[in-house]
């Protein structure tokens, strides 16, 4: 079962995207974030679906990127991973293909080609024990 945090989080949050917690507040993680990373979860307490963002301001939820546990990640459109993928994250939170240099925070569960227009959810496991690319 995932571990699960709450935090408020002063921007908007879309499920599947990277949070760090800092002063007891989530903030959208980038590039160069590393150590402890949450994924943010859907609003399921308001009946929202995972393409809806949580409100600026509003208490979030995070689930600590454990191990042993597969997550659905956001990848951004015209982004194209393969299964075993190391990924970071990019300025919005959001996965892509990691490249020297960067912080390896997940790997790719699946291979997925992403024409489809729009961000989308795809499997991950954690990259716990991984520096950089």
């Amino acid at each position: 079962m995932p571990q699960v945090y709450e935090a408020i989080c002063d921007a908007g949050a879309l499920p599947g995207t990277l949070v760090v917690r800092t002063s007891g507040k989530f903030v959208q993680a980038n590039a160069a974030s590393k150590g402890r990373l949450f994924i943010v979860q859907e609003n399921y307490l308001a009946l929202k679906d995972v393409d809806t963002a949580w409100p600026a301001g509003a208490r979030i939820i995070g689930m600590d990127l454990l191990d042993e546990q597969i997550f659905r990640g956001r990848v951004p459109t015209a982004t194209s991973i393969t299964q075993d993928t190391p990924l970071s994250a990019n300025a919005a939170g959001k996965l892509i293909p990691a490249t020297t240099g960067t912080f390896v925070v997940a790997f790719a569960n699946e291979t997925y080609n992403n024409t489809s227009g729009s961000d989308q959810l795809v499997s991950i496991r954690a990259g716990k024990g991984y520096a950089f690319a």
